[in-house]
Order: C-alpha cells, then sequence, then structure tokens
C-alpha cells in the first residue's frame, strides 16, 4: 500500500481516492484519513470530509498475521556513518507490546483470531546498490527475492520485510511525489506468500515526507522513516494481502489516521514526539482503533 504525505504545494497528481474525517472517541481531535496502496493501485492525499459509521472499517474474509510476526530490515544502498541504522533497529522492540501496537489486538481473522500486539525485529541484511540507484517497483520485490534466495534472510510467512533505501536511491514508481512508503505481497516458486515493504530516506524529500526537520533521535530522515515503518506495518499485519480490513474507500486502519499524531510532548532538542519506548523517543503516525464507533488513537 502507498502512504503518500500530499502538500498542496507539491500539486501532487492522485487518483481514485479521497480524505476523510473519521468519527472521533470523546475528547479525541478528528483524524484526517489518507490512503496507501498497493504498488499497482491509487494514490492518497487530504482532501474533503466525511462522517463514517459504525467502527468505520470493514473486514472482508482474509487473513491476518497471527502471533508475533517478524520484521527484517535490508539496508539498501549506502548507510555507512547513518545513525538510521541505529535508530531504526530499536524502533521495533519499542513497538512491540506497547499500548501503541495493542490497537492492532482489535483486528481479527474469519475465525475470530485476534492480531497479538507484538512483533520480532528478527533479522537485518546489506544490499550496496545490486539494482542501481534507480529502482522501480519489481525491484524492491526483486531485492527482497534475492535475500531470502541467497540465504542472507529466511523465508519466513510470517513476516513483513522491509526495503529500507539511503538518501540517494530513487524509487521510480513515484517516492517523494506519489508516496513516502507503501506494503504488498508477493508468492515464490514455492506458493508461500511473502509480506513486504517499501520506506525510502525522507530526507530525501523533507517537505513530502518529513512532519518536522528537527527530531527527536537527530536524525530527521531516520525519524520519518520510523513513522511510516509503525504505518505499514500496522497495515501489513492488520491487512497483508488487501482483502482483510479496510472502509469503503479501500484505506486500511493506518491510512485513516495517517499524518496525525495527536497529543505531542516537546523533546530537550525542541522536537516534537508522542511515543516513547528503548530509551529512545518517537513522532509516529497514530492507528485506528477498531472498536467504540472506530477513532484514531496512540494506544487501546
Amino acid at each position: 500500500m502507498k502512504l503518500v504525505r500530499a502538500l498542496p504545494a507539491l500539486a501532487l497528481a492522485v487518483t481514485g481516492c479521497t480524505a476523510q474525517v473519521s468519527d472521533p472517541a470523546p475528547g479525541d481531535p478528528p483524524a484526517v484519513q489518507t490512503g496507501d496502496v498497493h504498488p499497482t493501485g491509487k494514490g492518497q492525499s487530504k482532501v474533503s470530509q466525511q462522517r463514517v459509521r459504525g467502527n468505520g472499517i470493514s473486514y472482508h474474509g482474509g487473513p491476518v498475521m497471527l502471533g508475533t510476526p517478524n520484521v527484517y530490515f535490508i539496508w539498501y544502498g549506502g548507510w555507512s556513518n547513518d545513525s538510521a541504522t541505529t535508530i531504526l533497529p530499536a524502533l521495533v522492540p519499542a513497538l512491540s507490546g506497547s499500548s501503541y501496537e495493542h490497537i492492532n489486538t482489535t483486528y481479527y481473522n474469519g475465525k475470530s483470531q485476534h492480531v497479538a500486539g507484538t512483533m520480532n525485529l528478527a533479522g537485518q541484511a546489506n544490499d550496496a546498490y545490486s539494482r542501481g540507484k534507480n529502482i522501480g517497483d519489481s525491484d524492491v520485490e526483486a531485492i527482497v527475492e534475492a535475500q531470502i534466495a541467497g540465504g542472507s534472510l529466511p523465508e519466513d510467512t510470517n513476516a513483513v520485510y522491509f526495503v529500507l533505501t539511503s538518501a540517494d536511491v530513487q524509487e521510480t514508481s513515484g517516492f517523494c511525489t506519489q508516496y513516502c512508503g507503501w506494503h504488498f505481497d508477493y508468492a515464490r516458486g514455492d506458493g508461500n506468500d511473502i509480506k513486504y515493504a517499501f520506506v525510502g530516506d525522507a530526507s530525501q524529500c523533507p517537505a513530502a515526507c518529513e512532519e518536522q526537520t528537527t527530531s527527536p533521535n537527530g536524525n530527521a530522515g531516520a525519524d520519518a522513516m520510523a513513522s511510516i515503518i509503525a504505518h505499514e506495518s500496522e497495515e501489513a499485519i492488520s491487512d497483508p494481502d488487501g482483502n482483510a480490513w479496510y472502509d469503503s474507500r479501500g484505506e486500511e486502519n493506518a491510512d485513516k489516521c495517517a499524518w496525525t499524531f495527536g497529543t505531542t510532548h516537546t523533546a530537550s532538542n525542541g522536537s516534537l514526539y508522542n511515543f516513547s519506548g528503548n530509551g529512545r523517543q518517537w513522532l509516529i503516525q497514530r492507528n485506528w482503533v477498531n472498536a467504540s464507533g472506530g477513532y484514531c488513537s496512540m494506544s487501546y
């Protein structure tokens, strides 16, 4: 699914998607809904407002990721001397078991088996420009497949493989102009379903993909990537194949709260944060609670 922060100054072309304000919980500010979609789907922008009924999101029969899904990071490009390689691995254990991650326990499959609200950083790998500095959606999939086929990472059907690209890598299908990140899945030759995601270094386009240029961990590009990783992981776990949880507009749970952050606090360097964990502070996008009428929140 593709996540974009569409700003008027960027004059982005977006098709097939509108945004909406969803019914908030009492005392919770209205949440602007923005959508992100699979590589072959529509884009996302912030536009009109519309009320929704019920919990504002529906189940369509597909699987969710149960138990403790694994997360794998593939560092694509050049990452030497970049603090992102320390900052981003700290995010996954911070999220796991947190009240933020517990929001995803409101999602379940056709057997009423609920998402566990945990995740595990199970491995990392490096890829120094094996497919060049200009890559497309098919290259992202190929980067994941190469790591699995080559044995650097295991074949894991209960996992999300994140391809994280350095600031000098262009994802030519629209990174920075049409999206900031996305998630998708593919079937390997053995029939196993692999879930993966793309997140580019947001320092490449701070106006489009960063919420703030001074950040809690001193690396605005990496901190912005953390927010997008949180967003895409919530969606990949609750809607891994694009046929489980989404609303009448095709928006997944995190889409409904994209680029909203709720109550924030001020870090020592003057930046904002709304989540703490693993000895760090983060500013991450809220997620949609599938209960009590539905609302955006940082906890459940």
